[in-house]
């Protein structure tokens, strides 16, 4: 039988083939290309891009499998003098261009820790979710995207939801502006063994399992449903508003973006997360009453979809 990171190692690279499939069928004009990678330290990756599709006007679903010795920041984050590691992922980000069809983001990995190069396992722990990032708020929409997902972590333990979801709220928040990303979805990190057995391993490796596959289930009717809708030049500059805080968030809170910088990852691959157009304008803000004054409600006050 093939230890655990052979087989979560091949489930995400299934897990890529099979979404791309979906999201090229979605956008119904451009193909992903795909960029083979190799990382100094250890490992590399498949990252694959779309861009100036119908639909997607960039996105991408990176593999990325790497190992070598612990960064000196990184190590101090775990409280270890050395170590070698072992991080396996998938990540994906979607921006469309028509601004009634959400952005999107999921990312699910493994990580090993090791106190010396082929050493014995130390530690081990998965994490992972998927949340979504609306410009104009269709609540149908937000509510399928929690349910499909509710529904995923229920297969496992219909207590993790719950969980998952204020957890999302949380980290996906930017607190210097004071509001959400977007309307959320699960988020988890950390999950490890607690009994000894190693039987938990195998229950975080199947809610990965569970829920990865439940991204397309998730996202591509909501993109189906809103890819033909028209829209406005000025609703269209709000969506380049909205990516700035998307900007914000990526750069200045998210844990897996400085991870990927502090260890030697493919910086292309990693801002790829990056939307193409985006604006700052100073002292922005939407007209009292407007759609999207209330889109900037909810994102201040988290809610509840299922």
């Amino acid at each position: 039988m093939k230890d655990l990171k052979t087989r979560f190692t091949d489930y995400i690279h299934r897990l890529q083939d099979h979404i791309c499939r979906e999201i090229e069928v979605c956008d119904g004009q451009t193909l992903f290309r795909q960029d083979s990678w190799e990382r100094e330290g250890g490992g590399g990756g498949r990252t694959r891009v779309i861009e100036k599709g119908r639909v997607f006007e960039k996105g991408g679903v990176n593999c990325s499998v790497v190992h070598g010795e612990l960064p000196e920041l990184i190590r101090k984050r775990f409280g270890v003098e050395q170590g070698w590691f072992f991080a396996a992922g998938i990540s994906l980000v979607l921006h469309p261009e028509n601004p009634m069809v959400p952005t999107v983001h999921a990312n699910y990995r493994m990580f090993e820790l090791y106190d010396e190069e082929g050493g014995e396992r130390k530690d081990v722990w998965f994490g992972g979710g998927a949340d979504m990032t609306p410009y104009y708020l269709f609540e149908e929409d937000a509510a399928h995207f929690h349910r499909t997902h509710k529904q995923a972590c229920d297969s496992i333990d219909p207590k993790l939801y719950p969980e998952f979801k204020k957890e999302c709220d949380a980290y996906f928040h930017n607190t210097h502006r004071g509001e959400g990303r977007g309307i959320g979805g699960i988020f988890y990190d950390y999950k490890r063994d607690e009994t000894g057995t190693g039987e938990q391993l195998e229950t975080w490796f199947s809610l990965a399992r569970a829920c990865g596959d439940a991204f397309t289930r998730a996202y591509i009717p909501v993109a189906d449903k809103r890819k033909n809708l028209s829209y406005t030049d000025a609703q269209r500059y709000w969506q380049e508003i909205r990516r700035g805080r998307y900007v914000e968030f990526n750069l200045v809170h998210d844990r897996g973006t400085l991870f990927g910088l502090k260890t030697n990852g493919r910086v292309e691959s990693i801002l790829m997360s990056l939307p193409p157009r985006v604006r700052w304008d100073y002292g922005f803000e939407p007209e009292s009453g407007s759609e999207e004054e209330k889109l900037i409600g909810v994102l201040r006050q988290p809610r509840s979809w299922v």
